[in-house]
């Protein structure tokens, strides 16, 4: 089974760039050896079961929990059983659709 999950998770109050705090996010997710894409509006990820795609959601928020007053959080979900690698797989499957490969 295959969990996409999109998601964006930053403080509301620590001004105008928060890019510091969202990077303590993104190196959680790189430590933990889970497939991920950082996007100019959050970060998709993939895992195999509800109970780790919530959980990469409540380690992201610990790494703002204790200095961060209010937490902004948009989380969507893709859940489709027998298919594993979308993060790639529905890219390559855009670009074949094309008949071509897609600029990045």
């Amino acid at each position: 089974m295959s969990f996409l999950v999109e998601f964006a998770m930053f403080p509301t109050d620590k001004g105008e760039s928060v890019s510091p705090y969202v990077s303590r996010i993104i190196k959680m997710i790189d430590e933990s050896g889970i497939p991920y894409k950082l996007t100019p509006m959050g970060t998709v990820f993939e895992v195999d079961t509800m109970e780790e795609a919530l959980n990469v959601i409540n380690q992201a928020y610990k790494q703002l929990e204790p200095d961060c007053n209010r937490v902004y959080t948009v989380i969507k979900m893709d859940i489709r059983k027998g298919a594993e690698k979308r993060i790639e797989g529905k890219i390559k499957s855009v670009e074949k659709n094309l008949g071509k490969e897609v600029k990045k």
